[in-house]
């Protein structure tokens, strides 16, 4: 029998669990062994390396563009060929596009453990084809400004293409290209104003990321679209409590000019209701074992109590109090949670033990 190739910390756990069980009585000395040799410990991470190796090599290669974009030599090209249609330009973005989708299909087909490097060349694809649409929109142009379209179009060719791959990297350049539909879309409605049904920028994503953050939920329960659904999640909340903390700080103001009219103490709403909702999410998180909603919530509402120290306290408060006070709140909690922790642990063998008696 092949052994299985555990991380440290997978390991540890299957060895606590399996000494656990030996000690009850639910596992004999024989079985419990030979459970013990079933599996290895990695002595290194080579998953976590290929994928920090892969995106070191996406950010080289989109700094050598860079770089090549500035070079005399390339801008001298780039005038030549100034004259070279848009749909002409458009038409050759989406046929490499193509070939890197077709090259990266054939690629997760034929290797579908290489999963980091697939989905760089999807990634290829996903900027050859970001090209193909500006370039079409720039074709299509009425001179009217209404280019929050060509974000609408992209998340129906984004969306369509991460079901066909089933890829979570296109999907989130998805919801990123509907984030920019959604605030560019609403700018355009207004004539580029300051409010949008009287909220500026961030009170509308508020509501933005509450939908996708419902969607993803949604969606875990429909099986075609399931695996899409941590993604959206993560990107939902993303969207929300960003949200939330720019308007802890600027509250619902569409400009710096009226902002700064204003004290930041006059605001001090717009924190309270960020962190109530990054402390609501933390418990949700935690009572419904939802390791993505808890470490948003404990995230968010640490840069909360962060946030409101600068704003509030830095230049009147100790700095060695101000962190003494942060540092007994939070062992006070670790110590409630530990408490609790313990009372559920040693409350799971006694249930084992009457289940054996009876």
């Amino acid at each position: 029998m092949a052994k299985l190739n555990l991380d440290k910390q997978e390991a540890d756990f299957l060895n606590q669990t399996i000494h656990h069980w030996k000690s009850e009585g639910l596992l004999d000395e024989t079985t419990s062994d030979k459970l013990l040799r079933s599996y290895d410990v990695k002595q290194f991470d080579w998953r976590r390396l290929a994928q920090y190796s892969i995106w070191i090599a996406l950010a080289c290669g989109l700094i050598a563009f860079a770089s090549l974009v500035v070079d005399d030599a390339i801008l001298n090209l780039i005038a030549k060929l100034s004259d070279t249609p848009d749909i002409v330009i458009s038409i050759i973005s989406a046929i490499l596009a193509a070939y890197f989708y077709f090259l990266g299909q054939k690629r997760k087909n034929a290797n579908p453990e290489r999963v980091f490097s697939n989905e760089a060349i999807l990634f290829i694809g996903v900027l050859f084809t970001a090209s193909a649409i500006a370039f079409l929109g720039k074709v299509i142009d009425n001179g009217k400004g209404h280019f929050s379209l060509l974000f609408l179009f992209s998340v129906f060719v984004y969306g369509l293409l991460a079901l066909r791959f089933s890829s979570q990297l296109i999907w989130a350049f998805a919801l990123i290209s509907l984030g920019s539909w959604f605030g560019t879309e609403t700018g355009y409605q207004t004539q580029w104003g300051d409010y949008f049904l009287k909220m500026n920028y961030p009170l509308r994503f508020v509501f933005f990321g509450a939908f996708l953050s419902g969607l993803a939920l949604l969606m875990a329960r429909i099986e075609r679209f399931a695996f899409l659904k941590n993604i959206t999640y993560v990107i939902g909340l993303s969207y929300l409590f960003v949200s939330l903390w720019l308007l802890s700080i600027f509250g619902n103001f569409g400009n710096i000019e009226d902002w700064l009219k204003v004290k930041q103490k006059d605001l001090f709403y717009w924190g309270i209701l960020s962190a109530l909702f990054s402390f609501g999410l933390m418990l949700y998180g935690l009572k419904k074992k939802d390791s993505i909603a808890r470490e948003f919530g404990i995230s968010f509402l640490l840069i909360n109590i962060y946030t409101r120290y600068f704003e509030y306290f830095w230049d009147i408060t100790n700095k060695a109090l101000f962190f003494s006070i942060l540092a007994i709140s939070f062992w006070l909690i670790g110590s409630r949670a530990e408490r609790i922790w313990n009372i559920n642990g040693s409350r799971k063998p006694e249930r084992v033990k009457e289940d054996n008696n009876s």
